[in-house]
């Protein structure tokens, strides 16, 4: 009698040496018959890999890493950055979550207006400098870092109040203020080193935005507009990726760039500010998500348009083509959704728009990059006496 199909199915499993790899699919063919006509393949647990969690279970806790079938990177074999965490030496995790290596999103977004600016820096036609962009990326790593412990040195008798920052190293006890002391040292020193490759321009406007990294934690203390003091902070590397390539500010290219990357951070953090919104008014801690309350929705979109504007202001001054403009829509698209679309009572919600600025980020870096590449010569020389001229009316005045 010729068997079924469903009773050899059953029988088939997949090679050893397939099972023992690390980046193997965890899925075992097993058959699981709800009727003679349906045949399911089941996710199982491999004894080389570790549990599966179930749908709403945090695996930060956990020592081992958690696979899921609908997580695209356990599906590809990539690792995440809370699993390069977890899986890090455990005398050196406290210190990764310290300067929340397992959460890159603020690297990213430290990292995205010094990339803006790099390529607004390029010649006409011509993609931007690979390796001011890889070094900026590792400035933007160590920095964001530093300002990572500078924060929790500042806030550790309010983080162990506060239900989502009441793990973190410092507040937990996991490590004491002197190593978090040398620690600090160590990525500020490394911080020196990677500005150091840039010319003395850069080099004396990179350091003087130490006092803004230092300082902004004092100021969620004093007043309910911290997120200005962080957007300076945060978005010096607007001014300073221009400077780096081109050796000095362009005004009208490289200030509504600036101020458009502060708007941006008001948006941004003060989504992420009402995720704690309860915490911080029991504990005295003062945020914009506090201020604007109710109005925060239409008070981040008049944010998100001044942002738009100095975007566009910028782009035209540096001659950008047509890609730029497009994706300028795209830009305005997401910021109007996240405006009026996110739950400011829902902290995951709000987690999940904040993070998703990276992204847009990301957009708008390729928008000048494209727009810088389909520039032309005669484009750029136009704006470029355009801005003379305005410099002229400006000193005469």
């Amino acid at each position: 009698m010729r068997p079924s199909l469903a009773s050899a199915m059953a029988r088939f499993r997949l090679p050893s040496w397939w099972l023992k790899s690390p980046t193997s699919f965890p899925l075992d063919f097993r058959i699981h018959r709800t009727s003679l006509s349906t045949v399911q393949i089941l996710p199982r647990t491999i004894q080389h890999e570790p549990h599966i969690p179930r749908a709403g279970s945090c695996s930060c806790h956990s020592d081992r890493k958690s696979f899921s079938t609908t997580d695209p990177a356990s599906l590809v074999g990539i690792i995440s950055a809370k699993d390069l965490v977890v899986r890090s030496p455990k005398p050196l995790q406290p210190y990764l979550r310290l300067i929340r290596a397992d959460k890159p999103a603020g690297i990213w977004l430290l990292y995205w207006p010094c990339a803006w600016s790099i390529a607004l820096a390029a010649q006409p036609g011509c993609l931007p400098d690979l390796k001011m962009l890889a070094l900026f990326g590792a400035g933007a790593f160590l920095m964001r870092g530093a300002g990572c412990i500078i924060n929790d040195m500042w806030d550790r008798d309010f983080d162990g109040k506060v239900e989502r920052t009441r793990a973190r190293p410092l507040a937990s006890g996991e490590i004491d203020f002197r190593s978090a002391l040398v620690w600090l040292a160590g990525q500020l020193g490394l911080s020196l080193l990677v500005l150091l490759q840039f010319n003395w321009y850069s080099i004396v406007l990179g350091a003087s935005s130490l006092g803004l990294v230092l300082t902004y934690p004092f100021f969620k203390r004093v007043t309910y507009f911290p997120q200005v003091v962080l957007g300076l902070a945060f978005n010096w590397g607007a001014l300073l990726g221009y400077a780096a390539v081109r050796g000095y500010l362009d005004p009208f290219v490289a200030i509504p760039l600036y101020l458009s990357g502060v708007c941006w951070t008001m948006v941004y953090d003060t989504i992420y500010a009402h995720q704690d919104k309860v915490d911080d008014a029991l504990v005295g801690i003062k945020s914009t998500a506090l201020k604007f309350g109710e109005r925060t929705p239409t008070i981040l979109w008049e944010f998100s348009a001044a942002m738009l504007c100095g975007l566009g202001c910028s782009g035209y001054m540096a001659g950008m083509a047509w890609p730029f403009y497009v994706g300028l829509g795209g830009v305005g698209g997401h910021l109007l959704y996240q405006s009026f679309v996110t739950n400011f009572n829902d902290p995951i919600d709000c987690w999940n728009k904040f993070k998703s600025n990276h992204y847009l980020g990301a957009l708008i870096f390729f928008s000048i990059l494209l727009g810088n590449v389909l520039t032309s010569e005669e484009v750029v020389a136009e704006r470029r006496t355009f801005r003379n001229g305005l410099t002229e009316n400006l000193f005469h005045f």
